[in-house]
């Protein structure tokens, strides 16, 4: 996801996103253990789009605190 798709987003479904995102990150591990990863750039990928949700929404709680 790209940082202007992620801000657009509601801190609801941002919440819901990063929930989605940690699941396939579990199961991108799972598959990586089992050998059966095909392309293990994916957890990186995912790692990343995590940590960009996450920062969007301290900025977003961090707006609303300020108003």
């Amino acid at each position: 996801m790209k940082i202007k798709e992620i801000q657009e987003l509601t801190p609801k479904e941002l919440v819901s996103r990063k929930r989605e995102l940690k699941e396939e990150m579990f199961n991108l591990r799972i598959q990586q253990q089992s050998s059966q990863l095909e392309r293990p750039h994916l957890i990186r990928v995912a790692r990343r789009n995590v940590a960009r949700i996450e920062t969007v929404l301290s900025r977003k709680a961090r707006e609303a605190a300020a108003k």
